[in-house]
């Protein structure tokens, strides 16, 4: 069962949102800034899907507005993780028109690549929800975004493999080749990791999974393995130690999925969603309130 999605805190995202603010706005938002010129009128911006999908990342519009002003009042329609249809309004944020035109592209982006990332994993998940193994996600992420696409992967109903290399040890094929072989490079490793990083290994053959099991692991990984070899290797794991973990990975796609999971491992680690799902599309259209008599001004694409 995956945990429930966590924003890292906001004194980790500020400065990232500060950061892509800055590089957004540069020496300013020439077009809103010479359209309005000095004025401070206020709009409502709706948000609005122009595909269907899995919300994730609104909180981070609603900060990054914020940045911009901190009187922007933010109405946030949908938790994240609900499914959306075509049409549905998702957010409506209500204040300063500079700050709205200002923050809407990084706003738009983040929102956009991360509730693809949650639609894509929603449906790994869904075709794998009536049985016991759990997707997780791997380090294949954006760099500076690997915060935010882990999130992602929450909402969308998987779980977090490691997030960097200090989160637990994993013995890779290179590892292994700079040891000599497995079982070196896992006598040379358990003395020396504090407690209580885990021990992963990762298997190619059934020769190597007869290796690992005669070493002190915590997880064994089946790489790049067929479905005959997936169900040899796991009813010898489980006979010599079923309380080793057991993970697939390579080659995950979403035609194998059920195969892989029907084999009896615990966890199926897969990149696609994050590196291969598309954006979701977000329309921002905006209000704008004067004093004499409200006009509108037409949707925008951000560009």
């Amino acid at each position: 069962m995956s945990l429930s999605p966590v924003l890292p805190p906001w004194v980790v995202l500020d400065p990232l949102i500060q950061s892509w603010l800055a590089e957004d706005i540069g020496r300013g938002d020439r077009t809103s800034q010479t359209l309005l010129q000095g004025r401070s009128p206020q709009g409502t911006a709706e948000w609005v899907l122009k595909a269907p999908g899995v919300i994730a990342g609104l909180p981070l519009a609603q900060r990054t507005f914020e940045q911009l002003d901190r009187h922007i009042k933010s109405e946030l329609i949908y938790k994240e993780g609900s499914r959306c249809d075509t049409g549905t309004v998702v957010a409506r944020f209500q204040g300063n028109l500079e700050a709205l035109l200002m923050g809407e592209r990084v706003a738009l982006n983040l929102v956009m690549r991360l509730s693809g990332i949650a639609t894509s994993t929603r449906q790994y998940v869904d075709a794998i929800a009536d049985l016991p193994t759990q997707l997780t996600d791997t380090r294949k992420t954006t760099p500076g975004l690997r915060l935010l696409e882990k999130y992602a992967t929450c909402v969308g109903g998987a779980s977090n493999h490691r997030l960097g290399l200090d989160d637990a040890i994993m013995i890779k094929d290179n590892h292994i080749a700079a040891a000599g072989s497995l079982s070196a490079a896992v006598a040379q490793i358990r003395p020396q990791i504090p407690y209580p990083l885990t021990i992963e290994v990762e298997t190619e053959t059934l020769d190597q999974v007869k290796e690992a099991l005669q070493t002190d692991i915590d997880i064994i990984m089946l790489d790049n393995m067929s479905i005959s070899q997936l169900q040899a290797a796991v009813p010898l794991i489980r006979q010599k130690n079923p309380k080793l973990k057991i993970e697939a990975s390579g080659n995950i796609t979403q035609e194998r999925l059920r195969a892989i999971a029907k084999t009896g491992v615990d966890y199926i680690s897969t990149s696609a969603p994050i590196s291969r799902s598309p954006w979701l599309d977000i329309s921002m259209k905006l209000q704008m309130q004067s004093e004499t008599k409200p006009s509108s001004i037409p949707p925008t694409n951000g560009r």
